[in-house]
């Protein structure tokens, strides 16, 4: 490997030597779980750095490392970014859970960073087999964390269901790839782009070898975002999980999963698009529709959000849809969606884990009565990220759900069918999210209990995603600018590799 190769996946290498210090950290100083935070915080913070570094040098931009295999652009920088800034922010509402019930911080930080790498993985490679390793680097520590409270049953049970549904997607996952390798002769997502392209233009027929690999890589990706019909996994693990490792897999590994979706679908299956958006609108329909249905009907906090996490799918794949009908905006507004929700996300299910800080605290609605006066700060933060999950303006929520909607608006026809249906679903979704409103305000609690002590880590992180929330929401053009240049890259790359012969 030469030296220009390693200064391009050094961001990569950083988070890596980040999640050996953790160990090392508590090897040497054990159970000091401030010690293995700050450790955690300055080796991202220096990723993230390498990332800049990374992504703004011209020597990088498009320039491919390891034969092609792993590629730095807009989109690489935005997503790794985002992914590393989901991390952090895991780590810091951890600790105020995590001690009361005896749950070592310092390996559950170890985890957090080791799922980054692979997600960082996702989002830059440019080869089928680096995404499948680099999918199941991130996945593999999920599984992990959803039993991370190996003595409470339901985090057991949640994390088999996920680790079994997840291993069976995984499969699928690859025995598509396989079919794929097979049929095309490459796992370079350019060189299958090349071979679908002369598919599309008459040049080959599509085989029906290649058609099942593609549609076993589809379906396997489907279960990895959680999508309906292949989302049943994700109440039980959500619910079952300790609430810090909820909130990032309610977060983390769905921008994983769908920058894998931006490297799989827009550089490798773009020609096929026409063929592959039908399914996309249907997914689309079905998820967000199904997602906010079933949270009606939910009375834990945890699964209500569990549910709403699949219906943010639904919007987000509107997004997609947008795009693969030849939208530009709907990238941009799928890659904005992905921070607002990643921030707004975290920061509620903060909240539950803060009221849960005391042992034995459930996340049923009745937990949430009386928050309002009992703990006034944060009751209105929760107020706030509600507000932004409905998608009320000034709020992050409110655009991230705007954009992507008048992107389905400006492509017209089946789209437009499809816009209403997200308007629609963005109206029934306000029922339950204001609900927690009612109960916090307006119901009184089931025992008067003591207002709970939080640590500073836990307000820091409820500081910076409150900050992120209100910011996208009162300066979107900020963040407009970042993805619309990502978007306008990787449409421009993808256009070079149109045109090659």
């Amino acid at each position: 490997m030469i030296a220009g190769d390693l200064f391009t996946i050094a961001p990569f290498i950083a988070a890596v030597l980040t999640a050996c210090a953790i160990l090392v950290v508590d090897l040497i100083w054990p159970n000091r779980s401030a010690l293995a935070v700050g450790t955690s915080l300055l080796g991202l913070a220096i990723t993230a750095a390498l990332v800049v570094v990374v992504g703004g040098n011209p020597a990088t931009a498009f320039g491919p490392a390891g034969e092609g295999a792993y590629r730095v652009d807009a989109l690489t920088t935005y997503l790794q970014l985002l992914l590393i800034a989901v991390v952090a922010l895991s780590i810091v509402f951890g600790p105020d859970y995590l001690r009361p019930r005896s749950l070592p911080v310092a390996e559950f930080a170890t985890i957090l960073v080791f799922a980054l790498t692979g997600a960082m993985l996702i989002a830059a490679a440019a080869d089928l087999l680096i995404l499948f390793i680099a999918l199941e680097l991130m996945v593999l520590p999920g599984y992990l964390l959803a039993g991370y409270h190996k003595s409470d049953a339901y985090s057991t049970e949640g994390a088999i269901k996920y680790f079994l549904l997840g291993s069976f997607s995984s499969a699928i996952f690859l025995f598509g790839l396989a079919f794929v390798w097979g049929l095309t002769g490459t796992t370079s997502t350019a060189g299958v782009a090349a071979v679908l392209a002369d598919i599309t233009a008459g040049v080959a027929t599509l085989s029906p070898g290649l058609a099942v690999g593609l549609a076993l890589m589809t379906t396997g990706v489907a279960f990895k975002i959680a999508a309906v019909p292949f989302h049943y996994w994700t109440p039980d693990a959500y619910q079952g999980s300790p609430t810090p490792v909820t909130g990032y897999l309610s977060v983390g590994p769905k921008v994983g999963a769908f920058a894998l979706i931006l490297r799989l679908f827009v550089d490798g299956l773009y020609p096929l698009a026409e063929w592959w958006l039908p399914v996309v609108i249907v997914l689309a329909a079905l998820t967000m529709t199904l997602g906010n249905l079933v949270a009606l009907t939910q009375d834990n906090v945890k699964r209500m959000l569990a549910y709403s996490s699949i219906a943010h799918t639904g919007y987000m794949l509107v997004g997609l849809a947008a795009f693969a009908a030849g939208e530009l905006s709907g990238l941009e507004g799928l890659l904005f969606y992905g921070a607002a929700y990643a921030f707004m996300n975290l920061g509620a299910f903060a909240v539950v884990a803060a009221l849960q800080k005391r042992a034995g605290v459930t996340s049923q609605l009745d937990t949430f009565a009386g928050l309002g006066r009992r703990e006034p700060l944060l009751g209105i933060l929760m107020v706030l990220f509600l507000l932004s999950l409905v998608g009320i303006p000034p709020t992050a929520g409110f655009f991230a759900k705007a954009y992507v909607i008048l992107a389905a608006v400006e492509v017209g026809g089946a789209l437009t069918v499809l816009a209403v249906i997200a308007v629609l679903n963005a109206a029934a979704a306000a029922f339950y999210y204001l609900r927690v409103v009612v109960y916090m305000y307006m119901r009184d609690p089931v025992r008067e209990t003591a207002p709970l002590r939080h640590g500073r880590l836990m307000w820091g992180g409820l500081a910076a995603a409150t900050a992120l929330t209100i910011a996208l929401g009162v300066f979107p053009n900020v963040l407009l600018d970042i993805v619309g240049e990502a978007a306008q890259e990787l449409e421009a790359s993808r256009a070079i590799l149109e045109a090659l012969p």
